[in-house]
């Protein structure tokens, strides 16, 4: 994922689907290539991660 897109998921009012390697992870911050996350289902677990390792999936369906 590159920055610019990283940066337009962060501070959007739409949650979309990201997911880290296949692990859905929410975005908190973005840092040069790298961004600060954590796993939806574990958010004391935040750690760094390469923004290659991001891809999004589309917003959620409510």
């Amino acid at each position: 994922m590159d920055i610019e897109r990283a940066e337009k998921i962060m501070n959007s009012d739409v949650f979309v689907n990201v997911n880290y390697h296949g692990i859905p992870v929410y975005i908190q911050e973005v840092n040069g290539q790298n961004a600060k996350v954590f796993p939806l289902d574990a958010i004391q677990h935040e750690q760094e991660v390469d923004l290659d390792g991001l891809n999004e999936s589309g917003p959620i369906s409510l």
